[in-house]
């Protein structure tokens, strides 16, 4: 399906580079309680959507550990889901439970997690009510009625999608809905996903990305031609947020090499 090919302006977007996945849990950690504090001292709560993946796994078990985080004013979500049970090892919010919501003082005000186990059709329709629900808009000239998180986090593949924003998936093409059924024929499964109408609502966007194999789908991404139907990261684009890249230097050393020439 074909996205807008247009070059978008440029968003409000940081690139920030650590040594590798120890100092991006660090940092990142650092960025979502300091997000967090934020939200809670001016709306008395904070809206978060999680990710799944290996890359932020360490982070929620960092955020397990701070003692200082004010759960009870947290309200968690996911940007994206498989379509299995929550109790399946494929599960993101599964692993979330795991290293996260299960441990000792970890009593969030809210969790709301996708109902992979549905119809997907009824779990993304389901979905998209509760964040509407829950997620209060700003009612602005540039957000209109769409929900904005305080944070989403997200991951980018070696593919270069997010979420479960595939390329070439007719979710990419998506305008109205807030969270779809996403077939992926790549994958021979179908994904619940935020949409990037949602994503691109958000106050705060991180997206931490880790690892040589994800060096040149970075590289394409940040640098390369615009191409958001192949490289469906490159539609990250807050419009009246910011966004940062939080990447390893293994993630990133096609990109210093270009710098370098």
């Amino acid at each position: 399906m074909p996205v807008d090919q247009s070059q978008p302006r440029p968003p409000q977007r940081t690139v920030e580079v650590v040594a590798d996945r120890d100092a991006l849990t660090y940092v990142a950690c650092e960025l979502v309680t300091a997000a967090a504090n934020l939200a809670i001292g001016l709306r008395g709560v904070f809206t978060i959507a999680l990710a799944g993946g290996s890359t932020p796994r360490p982070l929620y078990a960092a955020l397990a550990r701070d003692p200082d985080i004010d759960w009870k004013r947290w309200r968690i979500f996911w940007s994206d889901e498989r379509c299995v049970p929550p109790d399946h090892p494929d599960s993101n919010y599964g692993m979330v439970h795991q290293v996260l919501l299960s441990q000792p003082g970890v009593k969030p005000q809210l969790v709301m997690r996708m109902a992979g186990e549905l119809e997907p059709e009824v779990a993304a329709a389901n979905y998209e009510a509760i964040v509407r629900e829950l997620v209060p808009a700003a009612y602005d000239q540039v957000t209109g009625d769409r929900p904005r998180f305080d944070l989403i986090l997200l991951g980018m593949g070696a593919d270069g999608h997010t979420a479960s924003l595939f390329p070439h998936t007719p979710a990419l093409a998506e305008q109205e809905r807030l969270v779809v059924a996403n077939p992926v024929p790549a994958l021979q499964t179908t994904r619940l996903t935020f949409t990037f109408p949602l994503i691109n609502a958000a106050r705060r966007i991180l997206v931490l990305v880790s690892g040589a194999d994800k060096a040149q789908a970075l590289h394409d991404v940040l640098v390369g031609p615009h191409r958001p139907d192949a490289l469906p990261a490159q539609a990250i684009h807050p419009v009246a947020g910011q966004v940062t890249w939080l990447v390893d230097e293994a993630a990133f050393h096609l990109i210093e090499e270009d710098m370098a020439e």
